[in-house]
């Protein structure tokens, strides 16, 4: 369903660029990312419910959300926005309260693409090629791709 997410990690390095095209304009997209309601109806994987804990969407403000699945088992993440620029560019931190003193830094361009389309563009850059590694290994493409997916039925709406 829709397009496909391309997540590039180089073996060895401590960094993966992210793509992903999208079939609605970048200022939907952006809002989409930009707004608390609408972020927390399509982060992460369909078997788990998003609650927003904290949203302040300006540069320097931050972000906590917690994710539940159906047996009630529960997971943090929270971080800093650093720079936000209006459907252009989101710099923030992330971070996964299960593994602690682990952060990535996350750098999101959205690009207006032809045909009223768009691009989101992004970079991760994590403490070390381990904690990459860790982060792939728990299933990072797998809700990033299902994310995208209900990301593409709110768009659709």
């Amino acid at each position: 369903m829709g397009n496909p997410v391309i997540i590039e990690a180089v073996p060895g390095t401590n960094y993966a660029d992210l793509t992903r095209e999208f079939d609605a304009p970048v200022e939907a997209l952006f809002r989409a990312h930009a707004d608390a309601g609408l972020y927390a109806t399509w982060i992460g994987p369909r078997a788990l419910e998003t609650e927003i804990t904290r949203w302040d969407f300006r540069s320097g403000g931050g972000y906590g959300f917690e994710q539940r699945d159906t047996a009630g088992q529960s997971f943090g993440f929270r971080g800093v926005f650093h720079t936000i620029v209006d459907n252009e560019l989101i710099i923030q931190t992330f971070e996964y309260l299960g593994a602690l003193n682990e952060v990535s830094l996350d750098r999101m361009r959205f690009e207006a693409l032809p045909g009223g389309r768009s691009r989101l563009a992004g970079r991760s850059v994590f403490t070390s090629a381990e904690a990459l590694e860790a982060m792939i290994a728990s299933g990072m493409e797998y809700g990033v791709r299902e994310g995208y997916e209900k990301l593409d039925e709110l768009l659709a709406r």
